[in-house]
C-alpha cells in the first residue's frame, strides 16, 4: 500500500508508462483532500478564487500530447454534495489539460462499484481512503478478472455518462 505522502510521484510514473488510456472512476460525493480544503471552503463562501494550474494538469497534458487517452466519469447524486458543484466548477482545468471529464447521476447509473479506481491500460489502481474519507494510498492489480471487470463497468457507465459542457 502506498503512502498519500508518496503518492504523486507514483502517478507521475505510472502515467509516464502509459501507452493506451487512463480511464477513472469516482463514485464519492465527497473527498476529504486537505491539499484542497482551502479552495473548497472560499468556493463554499462565495470568494471568488481562480482555479490554479498544477502538477496534475502538467501530466494530463504531457500523456494526453503522447497519444493516452484520459478520460473521468464521475457518478453524483442530484443535488450535488458542496464538493461536487465545487468539482464541478474548477474541472474545466482538467478539460484544459486534456480530460474527457463526463457525470453520471447516480440514479440513472445502476450498479456502481463502491471504490473509486483507474484503468490504466491492463491494470487497475484502487484509491484508497480512510473512514474520514481522506486518502489513504493506492492499491494496484493486473489480475486480469478484476481488470475485465473494470473495463466492462467502464464500457457500461461511459455509454450513460454526460460530457461535462452538456452536463453544465
Amino acid at each position: 500500500m502506498l503512502r498519500p505522502e508518496d503518492s504523486f510521484e507514483v502517478w507521475r510514473n505510472m502515467f509516464r508508462d502509459l501507452h493506451g488510456s487512463a480511464f477513472h472512476l469516482e463514485v464519492r460525493d465527497e473527498y476529504h483532500v486537505p491539499a484542497e480544503d482551502e479552495r473548497l471552503q472560499r468556493f463554499l463562501r462565495g470568494v471568488p478564487t481562480p482555479t490554479p494550474w498544477l502538477p496534475w494538469h502538467d501530466l494530463v497534458r504531457e500523456t494526453v500530447e503522447r497519444g493516452v487517452a484520459m478520460q473521468r466519469l464521475r457518478v453524483v447524486t442530484v443535488p450535488h454534495s458542496d464538493y461536487q458543484r465545487w468539482l464541478l466548477s474548477v474541472a474545466g482545468r482538467g478539460i484544459e489539460a486534456g480530460e474527457d471529464i463526463r457525470y453520471l447521476p447516480r440514479h440513472l447509473a445502476g450498479e456502481v462499484p463502491p471504490d473509486d479506481w483507474w484503468l490504466m491500460d491492463d491494470r487497475v489502481v484502487f484509491n484508497l481512503v480512510d473512514a474520514a474519507g481522506a486518502p489513504a494510498g493506492l492499491a494496484v492489480s493486473e489480475d486480469p478478472h478484476i481488470v475485465g471487470y473494470c473495463r466492462t463497468v467502464r464500457t457500461r457507465l461511459w455509454g450513460l455518462a454526460t460530457p461535462y459542457a452538456e452536463y453544465l
